[in-house]
């Protein structure tokens, strides 16, 4: 099993204080933290994309790139790239150059994006939201393929054996399925074979359980090797030396963003008492002392028979510097090492 961070490179107040660090110190802390996530022994660092003011995402690929030049060893992967509201040749170019930087590190998770607001920045319209993404995933998983496409469809204009470079340095960039909980989400990775990401960001791990078997039963079906079939989750997630300190040190963040977006969609407030469900023995969260949390990551693996990758989401927490980097190296010096020692 594979151990890493997603990040948004969240701008947010600190919500104790009201300051908001600059765009140029909180890029810099990105990059801080991607470097030691390298340092404590994590297998990847995911940059999401968001097209918000709170957030610094928009273009992933570039902050990986920068990432690429100051690491070795660490994948580095997009969490999720919104493949919809963009055209999946640039897509591509930008993680084969990517891939190429960082000598065979990239990875591209594909998904349709939680947050809708690129579709009207690009001039997308969301009553095409599906037909979109099935579309273009179709053509980047060909553009992975060849590097002289034949191809045509409804959103982009056609491909008639133009050639799309650069090639990466992998003969086979990994592409994952990134979903969230969509029946037909599920089915569509397993009948295209894809290794599946899934965002989980409250409820339990068993909510997910029918819909992994579904993606499992689709795959088979499809005629994919079971052992393709590769399971990650996204989860909000926090490390600290007790399970007191790690809920204090990522509720106020958590609180702040996820009330930000409740207040946008109409969704009631959160509070703490939600929280500490979330992050109790049946809840998604994984956030507590290094014991509770690998306690909670066997427990999810056993729950979706098999994970491959467990990625922590602990942007929510950026504000506080100190507890963010000690959670980056407790991650990599006690969780992932005990999680993969059972494996």
């Amino acid at each position: 099993m594979k151990i890493g961070i997603h990040s948004f490179a969240a701008l947010f107040p600190d919500p104790r204080t009201g300051e908001t660090p600059s765009a140029t110190d909180r890029m810099a802390g990105v990059l801080d933290e991607i470097e030691l996530a390298e340092e404590v022994g994590l297998d990847f660092f995911g940059i999401g994309e968001h097209h918000r003011p709170e957030f610094l995402d928009s273009a992933p690929a570039m902050i990986l790139a920068a990432a690429a030049a100051r690491t070795s060893r660490i994948g580095l992967t997009s969490a999720v790239t919104v493949l919809s509201a963009d055209d999946p040749v640039r897509v591509f170019q930008n993680f084969a150059t990517l891939d190429l930087i960082s000598r065979g590190r990239a990875e591209i998770v594909a998904g349709r994006g939680s947050s809708v607001e690129a579709f009207p920045l690009f001039g997308l319209p969301m009553t095409d939201y599906d037909d979109l993404f099935a579309e273009k995933l179709n053509l980047l998983l060909l553009l992975r393929g060849t590097a002289y496409p034949t191809w045509k469809g409804r959103f982009r204009p056609a491909l008639t054996g133009q050639g799309v470079f650069p090639r990466p340095h992998q003969e086979r960039m990994p592409i994952w399925a990134g979903v969230g909980g969509t029946p037909q989400s599920f089915v569509r990775a397993g009948t295209l074979g894809l290794p599946l990401m899934i965002a989980i960001i409250g409820g339990s791990f068993e909510r997910f359980r029918p819909l992994v078997e579904l993606y499992r039963k689709a795959g088979e079906q499809a005629g994919h090797d079971p052992a393709r079939l590769q399971v990650g989750v996204h989860a909000m997630g926090f490390v600290a030396d007790s399970d007191a300190a790690a809920r204090d040190s990522f509720y106020p963040g958590w609180a702040q963003m996820i009330g930000k977006y409740a207040h946008e969609r109409g969704w009631p407030q959160p509070d703490r008492a939600q929280f500490d469900q979330m992050t109790g023995p049946k809840g998604a969260f994984l956030v507590g002392s290094p014991e509770t949390v690998v306690a909670k990551i066997r427990h999810a693996d056993d729950v979706l028979n098999g994970l491959s990758r467990v990625a922590f989401q602990m942007t929510s927490a950026a504000f506080e510097t100190e507890a963010m980097l000690r959670s980056i190296e407790l991650l990599g010096t006690e969780v992932a090492p005990a999680v993969q020692s059972v494996q």
